[in-house]
Formats: C-alpha cells, sequence, structure tokens
C-alpha cells in the first residue's frame, strides 16, 4: 500500500529578505512567565514548580497536538497545573495560578521593537494560545495591544505549535505568504518550526543563550527581540 502523501509541502528555506508581516511570540517573548512564581507561592507551593508547571504544559500542548485530536489550551494547562502540584490544590488555587496568565508583565526590549515596526509600517501579530481574547486580554494589561494589528492563536486555529500547519495557517490568516512572514520568538523549538513550514525565522536568544546546533539556523538572531527587529528591517527587500 502506498504511503499518504504528507499534507505539508516539502522543507524549502525562505530567502532572506525584509518580511512583510510579522508573528511575535507571546509567552516569554512578549510578556514574563516568571511572574506566575509569586501565584504559586500565594496558594502554597514552591515557586520551582511554576518553571515545571510551564514546561510540561507545553510538553503536554506538542504531545497531544501529534497524537490528536487537539485539545484546547487552557483546560489543557489546568490538568498540567494539576499533576505538577500533585493534585493538592482546590479549584479556586487553581483559577488563582490560571488568572495569572491574564496580568503578566511584559518584557523591556518588546516595545521598543513594537514601535520600530510601527515606523516601519510593518504589522504585527501576536501569536499565542488559549484563545484571542485571552490573548488580547493579556496584551491590554501589559500595554502592548495597541501597537498591534490583531492576533492569532492556536485555539482559533486548532493547530499547535511547531507543527507546520499552525505556522502556514497563521499565515492565511493574516493573509500574507509564509516566505515574507517573519516568525520572531524566545524559543528556539519555535523559531525551528516555523523555518522548517518555509517562514522566515526570528530568534531572540536572552532566554537560552544562543544558537542550538540542533535547530535550522535563524534568519536572524540577537540577544533582545529589538535588536532581532532592526536586524529582520535591515535584509534586502
Amino acid at each position: 500500500m502506498a504511503a499518504a502523501e504528507s499534507p505539508v509541502p516539502r522543507f524549502r528555506r525562505a530567502a532572506d529578505r525584509r518580511p512583510r508581516v510579522v508573528l511575535l511570540d507571546v509567552f516569554d517573548t512578549m510578556v514574563r512567565l516568571d511572574s506566575l512564581r509569586g501565584r504559586f507561592v500565594d496558594v502554597g507551593r514552591p515557586e520551582h514548580e511554576s518553571d515545571l508547571f510551564v514546561a510540561r504544559a507545553m510538553r503536554d500542548g506538542i504531545a497531544l497536538a501529534l497524537a490528536g485530536p487537539h485539545t484546547r489550551f487552557v483546560p489543557q494547562a489546568r490538568e498540567a497545573l494539576r499533576a505538577t502540584t500533585g493534585h493538592k490544590l482546590s479549584e479556586e488555587a487553581l483559577d488563582h495560578v490560571l488568572d495569572g496568565f491574564r496580568s503578566l508583565p511584559p518584557h523591556p526590549d518588546v516595545e521598543f521593537a513594537l514601535v520600530t515596526l510601527a515606523k516601519a509600517k510593518v504589522p504585527v501579530y501576536a501569536f499565542g494560545y488559549g484563545g484571542d481574547r485571552g490573548t488580547a486580554a493579556a496584551l491590554d494589561r501589559a500595554g502592548l495591544r495597541t501597537y498591534l494589528r490583531g492576533t492569532v492563536s492556536s485555539d482559533d486555529l486548532r493547530a499547535f505549535r511547531p507543527a507546520a500547519e499552525a505556522y502556514l495557517l497563521a499565515c492565511e490568516r493574516v493573509h500574507a505568504e509564509p516566505e515574507r512572514v517573519a516568525m520572531v520568538t524566545a524559543h528556539s523549538w519555535d523559531v525551528h518550526g516555523a523555518i522548517r513550514a518555509g517562514l522566515m525565522g526570528g530568534f531572540a536568544t536572552r532566554l537560552e543563550g544562543g544558537v542550538p546546533c540542533t535547530i535550522e539556523a535563524p534568519h536572524v538572531h540577537a540577544d533582545s527581540v529589538d535588536e532581532v527587529v532592526d536586524r529582520l528591517l535591515a535584509l534586502p527587500a
């Protein structure tokens, strides 16, 4: 029996060109997830569980996306939080921790990047999880949404990054060809996924300290998001 043809096109690296649209990752790229640690302390849990919870939530999201069917982010994150805390938190305590996603402070380099893109007339869309409304509310509180053309979320696309279809569906949503869209993120797995899907990749290394040798080389990289944007805009048109 012949193998079924993959719905994802074969990998073709996008050229190094100035992007026409930027997709900007939200968690730990635009806003700081480390502020969730205080919420764990509030409910009587050690703050280091916050980092484990975030890692577990992303791992489970990617694993469930691979296995199918699509699972919405908030219920999946709730179960990851329940498991991380040993099933010892009440429903009210779980709510308190998860509500922290709506009030995460921004990374200081992001507003500079957004101002630069606005001056260059390059539209920016926040690419998050948990539905467009939840993403928009979080960015409103962080004071960043005014710079954005809009938001795109995995829940509304029904596809979870780093699956290629998530990036390709996002490009359809913003009406742009993938090779002229740059995914800007502070996660190496995320920039790898975007490049493998045919987008450009801009990698801010401030979380990981460098570019891993195991991923597709980003089109540009720098320590901060604003430096990444400067380098993207300096590429030939």
